[in-house]
């Protein structure tokens, strides 16, 4: 009798000795769904604190701490069924999501809530915690810092006449043309300029110049005029 086993028969012994079925307690489920609702609403102040765009967005937030809260559901669930789990890939890979995120910033929070939603719901809870943790005081001290010149968007309209007058603070400011709009003898622009400490006294001034009809400052952050 031959006492090597065959390569097959060990493979099948091996797949039906494994464990596929753990059944999840609900006092598990309590403390997962817990813990991933308690890093979920850390991560929803920590958005809501830090945030620099143009409009607080609720809704996006909100989604923020239930796509936590999801994750951890799915990976809780997947990792008591090993077949469910094949499935469950292969269900989740055929989605597709195509809402443009146009901070990267966002992008940033989104894989935050998935990564602790998948630390949650695979039990190692104390990555889910002390992670946030981590990445939540570095997202405050970031927020904090502040470069050492503000950017801000010069928008002027005005006739002809304004232009000798215009022109030399203009060259004072340094700034540069992002746009020009001529019809009809009025003029638009919008220059890019730097302020070191927020002096605006300049707008006056142009404000003052005769042919100027309006001129207005705006923030700028690189992507969004505030």
């Amino acid at each position: 009798m031959n006492s090597t086993a065959n390569f097959n028969d060990i493979l099948k012994k091996s797949f039906t000795e494994l464990d596929f079925f753990h059944n999840v307690s609900y006092i598990e489920v309590l403390v997962c769904m817990t813990i991933a609702i308690a890093v979920a609403m850390f991560i929803f102040f920590i958005y809501k604190l830090t945030y620099k765009g143009v409009v607080y967005s609720h809704s996006f937030n909100v989604s923020i701490v239930m796509m936590c809260l999801i994750t951890a559901l799915v990976i809780l669930t997947i990792s008591s069924n090993i077949i469910l789990s094949l499935g469950m890939v292969g269900a989740l890979s055929i989605v597709r999501f195509r809402t443009a995120v146009k901070d990267p910033m966002d992008i940033i929070f989104m894989f935050w809530a998935i990564a602790a939603g998948i630390a949650t719901g695979g039990g190692i809870y104390s990555v889910a915690v002390l992670g946030s943790i981590v990445i939540g005081v570095m997202m405050v001290v970031m927020s904090l810092v502040k470069t050492k010149q503000n950017k801000y968007i010069l928008v002027v309209h005005y006739s002809n006449e304004a232009k000798e007058q215009l022109n030399p603070i203009l060259d004072k400011l340094k700034g540069k043309i992002k746009s020009k709009t001529v019809s009809k003898g009025t003029t638009e622009i919008n220059v890019e300029v730097s302020l070191k400490n927020d002096n605006t006294e300049f707008l006056n001034r142009i404000s003052d110049i005769p042919g100027v009809t309006d001129a207005a400052l705006v923030s700028y952050n690189g992507e969004f005029a505030q």
